[in-house]
């Protein structure tokens, strides 16, 4: 049985096949007369939309589920929940607080498991990020992709994919918000040789694609006031884009705090591509969900 957790759960070919499936007009309605559970911890719009929407056009059924409503191991264990779900679904989605909830699951082989956001890694967001980056360059192998802020579960995975499809990434980040050792030997194990500075001038030179993310995240909300001062000479603005290459888009997962991590001239500029980016969450999706129907 085949779940999702982190990007690298796929070999390379098979990251490959899911962007081409992400990529085609149409696909076989690989869930037709099936269901898919989407259990969400953590609201998301556009996690919720592209999930359901995805479903939908493989023929299946998503059935949104809020976390109170199974409770981790507070109404029943995790391990008897995902069991429970796999009587009734064929897959699994969940948006989850901590990855060991995602772990457990998995372990009980009941049902396959999809990662849709943990406190570790973000692969449906890789999916999306790395199909718009080919939407816009081709072959992305050599691309440079610099980012500019937290290296959160965004950064990680982002930078996961993009190691194991030969992207030059970069990293741009404060003291005391450097990635931790074990992000960054999974980022090398995975093909990635990522530089790392404080620099976010530096980091951008000449880069193909500036990233970023909202500095503080959901369950950060103790730290803003922290983080908030740590990153506040790591907005991306016109000036930070003018080092990047003169063809370099501008990318971000969304939600954005424009005037914070990046400038609304940024943000709803030209070398921005975040609408596609959020639509590629939808297609990338569809491209998972028909791959792992036929595991």
């Amino acid at each position: 049985m085949r779940h999702l957790l982190e990007i690298d759960d796929l070999t390379i070919d098979e990251l490959k096949d899911v962007l081409t499936r992400s990529a085609a007009a149409n696909l076989e309605p690989s869930l037709a007369g099936k269901g898919a559970a989407l259990v969400f911890e953590k609201p998301s719009a556009r996690t919720r939309n592209s999930l359901e929407m995805a479903v939908f056009q493989l023929g299946g059924n998503g059935v949104y589920i809020q976390g109170s409503e199974v409770g981790f191991d507070v109404r029943e264990t995790t391990e008897d929940i995902a069991r429970t779900l796999a009587g009734y679904y064929d897959v699994v989605c969940a948006r989850v607080f901590k990855h060991e909830t995602l772990e457990r699951m998995a372990a009980t082989d009941a049902v396959p498991i999809v990662n849709l956001l943990s406190d570790q890694a973000h692969p449906m967001q890789a999916l999306a990020d790395i199909l718009t980056l080919q939407q816009e360059f081709g072959d992305i192998a050599g691309k440079t992709v610099a980012y500019v802020g937290d290296p959160n579960n965004v950064w990680r995975s982002l930078s996961i994919a993009g190691g194991m499809l030969g992207v030059d990434l970069r990293l741009a980040a404060p003291a005391g918000h450097k990635p931790s050792d074990d992000d960054l030997a999974r980022i090398t194990a995975a093909g990635g040789d990522p530089i790392i500075s404080d620099s976010p001038a530096a980091a951008v030179k000449g880069a193909d694609a500036v990233y970023t993310d909202v500095w503080v995240s959901m369950g950060e909300e103790g730290d803003a006031d922290e983080k908030k001062a740590a990153f506040s000479q790591f907005t991306v603005t016109n000036q930070v884009m003018e080092a990047a290459d003169p063809g370099a888009i501008f990318m971000h997962c969304l939600p954005a705090h424009r005037g914070e991590e990046v400038a609304g001239e940024v943000a709803d500029g030209p070398q921005s591509r975040i609408w596609p980016q959020a639509e590629n969450r939808m297609h990338t999706a569809r491209g998972l969900l028909s791959w792992l129907s036929q595991q």
